[in-house]
């Protein structure tokens, strides 16, 4: 991941626009290609541009990745935790087959 991350930075810094992005202003960005990303599928998932959904996934895992490195986080690390956390709160016994929240199981 360093590798793309170096790329994403040279990518922003050589436009000059690490001033814009603070990070609520990449949280927002992730939310806006996220929409965007959604709005593949619309109208059902049988009309899905899988060209554009790639787009769309690498718009919103870059902008995941540069808010990662402003703020010194591992992907790796904090999807590892995450991981660990959501095996608690939904264990296999109470969450096998239900899409209920954590809370209502």
């Amino acid at each position: 991941m360093e590798d793309i991350i170096k790329k994403l930075k040279k990518f922003r810094d050589e436009r000059n626009w690490s001033q814009f992005h603070t990070p609520e202003n990449i949280a927002k960005s992730v939310v806006l290609e996220s929409a965007e990303l959604l709005e593949n599928f619309q109208w059902g998932s049988q009309n899905a541009d899988e060209n554009n959904i790639k787009d769309e996934i690498a718009d919103v895992v870059g902008y995941c990745l540069l808010l990662c490195d402003h703020y010194g986080f591992d992907l790796e690390t904090i999807l590892k935790e995450k991981i660990e956390k959501n095996d608690k709160k939904y264990p296999v016994k109470k969450a096998y087959g239900t899409a209920k929240k954590y809370n209502k199981l």
